[in-house]
Order: structure tokens, then sequence, then C-alpha cells
């Protein structure tokens, strides 16, 4: 595997060639000191890994220069070794297109064998970040579902939970305290506003978007 190391110290970058060279299968083939060094040893030596530190001086953060150089070389799989175990930069370097993410901290032989998980196409994320990476898709999850909801009042809300229920329009209103013809009018802008033809579709779309998670309060109007 052709590798690339990034790091604006050198002390760093020697260490990590030292360590990286004494592996048969691994080949340094470049050494880049800034996020727009970076870039441009990418585009000379064409490796298939990028080790990058996250911070950099020179105007190119290690993020930005993932997301050059992936979007230029879709092929070129970018690890993130850095000594920072933050939340927000470990979303940044996955958005990025950054295919791993390793502490500076961890042992040579976890880098090593992180370096190899990658090049086998698989993506690593250092343990320590794990939980925040699965928080940050739940939180994702969560925002997709209330947008399903986001065209209905807070009454059509209710209106539509107890649709799921299985309630008639008659037992709505009784509920409610509204009108049977107005729990009918309002059953039909639910329709309309999910774009589904029928009560059954209103009850499956709701189900399905965790509707029990989005009800309104009884502040809400």
């Amino acid at each position: 595997m052709r590798i690339l190391i990034v790091d604006d110290h050198a002390v760093v970058r020697a260490g990590l060639k030292a360590l990286l060279e004494q592996q048969p299968d691994f080949v340094v083939v470049g050494e880049a000191e800034s996020g727009i060094d970076a870039v441009r040893q990418a585009a000379a030596h064409r490796p298939d890994i990028v080790v990058m530190d996250i911070r950099m001086p020179g105007g190119l953060s290690g993020i930005e220069a993932c997301e050059q150089i992936v979007d230029q070389f879709p092929y070129m799989k970018v690890i993130m070794l850095t000594s920072y175990a933050e939340d927000e930069l470990v979303m940044d370097a996955v958005r990025a297109g950054a295919v791993g993410y390793v502490l500076k901290r961890v042992g040579s032989t976890d880098l090593i064998d992180a370096i190899r998980t990658v090049g086998k196409g698989d993506a690593l994320i250092d343990p320590a970040m794990t939980k925040a990476l699965l928080e940050e898709v739940r939180q994702a999850a969560q925002v997709k579902e209330a947008s399903a909801f986001s065209e209905l009042t807070p009454q059509e809300m209710r209106i539509l939970a107890l649709m799921v229920e299985g309630l008639t329009n008659r037992e709505i209103a009784a509920q409610l305290f509204l009108g049977e013809g107005t729990v009918r009018n309002y059953v039909g802008n639910i329709l309309s506003k999910l774009q589904v033809s029928n009560r059954a579709e209103a009850a499956v779309f709701a189900v399905k978007n965790h509707i029990e998670r989005h009800l309104p309060t009884e502040d809400d109007n």
C-alpha cells in the first residue's frame, strides 16, 4: 500500500515513516506538512492511503484537504490521525470523506491494523468516537422523522395519532370535543399534506416515522 503522511510536525512524520516502512506491505511515497501540501503531494504521488493530521497551519485544515483529495481522487482513502477526541471533528471528517479516524494515542500495532483495515475497503472509527458517531446518526434520524410532520398543525398531529389508534371520525370528535364535520376536514387536510390517499396509508406513514416521539404538548396550539 502506497501511503502519504501529512502532519505539520517533522518529528511526528519521521516517527510515522519509520514505523510504517517496517511493514513489508507498506511504502511511504511522500510527506506533507500542511493541507495545501497534502493536496499537491496526493496529486503527485497518487497514494492509496493518506494518513492526515486534522489541525495544521497554512490556511487549509486536514478536513478541508481531505475533502479536496477525496473529491479529486475518489479511490484514495484518508485516515485522520489526531490528538483530538472531539465529537464535531469526527463528524466533520466523516462528512469530508474520511474512512478512518484514529487518535494518536493508539499503539503502533493498532495504527498498522487500522491502515490495513482501511486498505481492504473497510471504514474505521476509533472506539472512543463511536458513541458520538452513533448519537449523531440517531439525532439525524430524529430530525428526519420530525420533518416528516412539519406541514401538520398540532391539532392535525393529535388527530393523526388517534387515526393510528383506529378511531373513527366520530370517536375522534368526541375525544377532542370537535364536530364530526370538523374532524372530517382535518382528516382531508392531513391526507393532502402527507400526500397519501387514505387513512390506512396515513397511519402507516405516522407509525413509520414514529409519531409518538413528535406529538405536541398541551401548551402547543
